[in-house]
């Protein structure tokens, strides 16, 4: 599977994915379709089957996108999308700690990409069979480890506000300034997700906390925020 997918992509050119296109996902499908389900989807599959990246997941590594109509479509009305967060795969290397999927633990974010791709995998299958899906139940559970030898349906992959705590020592709540343009702003980060989310104080900003003040929203990269030293905090 690894070596098909090497050998035919033109974008991942080794264990570390740096570089990943929708028509890669497409590829990794019809190996796993040829391999593990002696071509079924290619050969007898009526419906419709769609492959995109995410650059927006930051918890979750894949999903499944179908209608939730799915029981009163007929096989050829059935449509699904099956989507990867690029960004769990491009930020694997970011901390250096073991990482595992599936109940297995990963070298590389190629075999991340592998073990995600077989848990939607077997979410396709329990829709397109069962018209329903939960990896939380014996069914899937049983299914994935079958066909994938996953003993697990969850991910341990660096998300991005464990990267801003273990990388940049920064946490939601924390008093952080940046520059932009040369100027400083501080405020607090309210959130985190591919960035940090920072409420700066403004008497015009367009927010509002229950106490009256006031504040603008900056969505910044977590490497161009500094922590505030306590002191410094009023």
């Amino acid at each position: 599977m690894r070596r098909g997918l090497l050998e035919k992509s033109a974008h991942i050119t080794g264990g570390s994915i740096t570089n990943i296109y929708q028509s890669d996902l497409a590829l990794l499908f019809g190996l796993y379709d040829q391999i593990f389900f002696q071509s079924y989807f290619r050969d007898h599959f009526a419906g419709k089957l769609l492959f995109s990246l995410s650059p927006r997941m930051t918890r979750s590594a894949g999903k499944i996108i179908y209608p939730k109509n799915l029981k009163a479509l007929t096989p050829e009305e059935e449509r699904y999308e099956l989507r990867i967060s690029v960004i769990l795969l491009f930020s694997y290397e970011s901390l250096p700690r073991d990482k595992v999927v599936n109940g297995i633990k990963t070298s590389d974010s190629l075999e991340a990409l592998q073990l995600v791709f077989e848990h939607e995998l077997c979410h396709l299958i329990e829709l397109h069979c069962f018209k329903e899906s939960s990896c939380r139940r014996p069914r899937f559970q049983t299914l994935a480890f079958n066909i994938f030898g996953h003993t697990d349906s969850c991910h341990q992959l660096p998300v991005t506000a464990e990267i801003g705590r273990e990388k940049y020592g920064i946490s939601v709540g924390d008093e952080v300034s940046f520059l932009i343009d040369g100027e400083k702003y501080s405020g607090v980060i309210s959130r985190i997700t591919r960035r940090a989310t920072v409420m700066v104080p403004h008497k015009s900003g367009d927010f509002q906390d229950r106490e009256g003040k006031r504040y603008c929203k900056y969505y910044v990269p977590l490497s161009m925020l500094r922590k505030n030293r306590s002191e410094n905090r009023k």
